[in-house]
C-alpha cells in the first residue's frame, strides 16, 4: 500500500515537472502576434517571394529572396517575427528608387522610395561599405529597427545591426533612419547624384515620418550590395536553412 502511494506521488510529481518545463519552453519561443507564417520552409519562402516580387516589379527578385532568406535565418535563431520588411538595394544608382517596405501579412508594397548612402560610399553609385566609426560609409546586412527620437536630423529611428563585422557597430556609429533635404531629385540633377549622408539610410523629408512610423519597433531592414565578402560570410545568408534559396 505504501509502495503504491509513493509510486503515485512520484508519478504526479514527474507530470507536474514536465508540465512546468513544457510551459516554460513554450514561453521562451517567440510568439507571432500577426497570425501568419510566410517563412519556415523553402516552399513558403518562394510563395512570399512571388507575392513581394509582384507587388514591387521594379525590385530585383534575387535581392528580395536574399532578404527573405536572411529573415528566415533570424527567425530560426529565435528572433521574434515582424510585420514589415524593408529592403534597400544599393546596387542601384542613387537617383533611382531603391528602398521598398513590404507588409509580410498581406504581401503588399507600402513604400517605394529614394534613399541616400554614405558620402564615402560613392557618388551616384555606391562602391564602398564599412562598419567602422567615422568612415561615413553605409553598412550592409540585416538590421532590427528600434525606438524613435528627435535629433539633429529631426524625427529619426535607431537601428541595431545584427551582423558581426558588417553592421554591428551601427548603434555606436549613430547609423539611424531619418529624413533629409538633400534627398531630392531636383538637387540630384544639379549634382549628378543624390545628396549623401554620414552612412545613414536617409529618405525624403516629406515622407520620413510616415516610413519611420511604419517600420519602427523591432521590424527588419535588409541592406544589400553584391559585396562578395559579405555574401560569403554573412551569418544570415549562410544559415543552413536558407543557403539553398540564397544561392538560387
Amino acid at each position: 500500500m505504501l509502495y503504491t502511494t509513493l509510486k503515485g506521488l512520484l508519478f504526479s510529481a514527474c507530470c507536474s515537472f514536465l508540465f512546468a518545463l513544457n510551459t516554460a519552453t513554450a514561453q521562451e519561443r517567440p510568439s507571432n502576434p500577426f497570425n501568419y507564417a510566410p517563412l519556415g520552409n523553402e516552399q513558403s519562402i518562394l510563395i512570399m517571394l512571388n507575392k513581394l516580387s509582384r507587388a514591387a516589379p521594379a525590385a530585383n527578385p534575387r535581392v528580395i529572396s536574399l532578404a527573405l532568406s536572411a529573415l528566415d535565418c533570424a527567425l530560426t535563431q529565435g528572433m521574434s517575427p515582424a510585420r514589415n520588411l524593408t529592403v534597400i538595394d544599393y546596387s542601384l544608382v542613387s537617383t533611382q528608387p531603391r528602398l521598398w517596405v513590404f507588409d509580410l501579412v498581406t504581401g503588399k508594397l507600402l513604400f517605394q522610395e529614394l534613399v541616400a548612402h554614405g558620402m564615402k560610399t560613392g557618388k551616384n553609385f555606391a562602391r564602398n561599405f564599412s562598419n567602422t566609426y567615422g568612415s561615413h560609409q553605409t553598412s550592409l546586412g540585416l538590421f532590427r529597427t528600434k525606438e524613435t527620437y528627435v535629433g539633429a536630423n529631426g524625427y529619426s529611428l535607431r537601428m541595431e545591426g545584427l551582423e558581426s563585422g558588417f553592421n554591428d557597430k551601427a548603434m555606436e556609429r549613430a547609423i539611424v533612419f531619418h529624413g533629409a533635404d538633400y534627398v531630392d531629385l531636383k538637387l540630384a540633377k544639379k549634382l549628378g547624384h543624390l545628396g549623401r549622408s554620414h552612412g545613414c539610410p536617409a529618405v525624403r523629408r516629406g515622407i520620413a515620418r510616415k516610413v519611420i512610423d511604419t517600420i519602427k519597433g523591432e521590424q527588419f531592414l535588409f541592406s544589400y550590395y553584391p559585396d562578395q565578402q559579405w555574401l560569403a560570410k554573412s551569418q544570415f545568408l549562410n544559415c543552413s536553412s536558407s543557403q539553398h534559396l540564397a544561392k538560387n
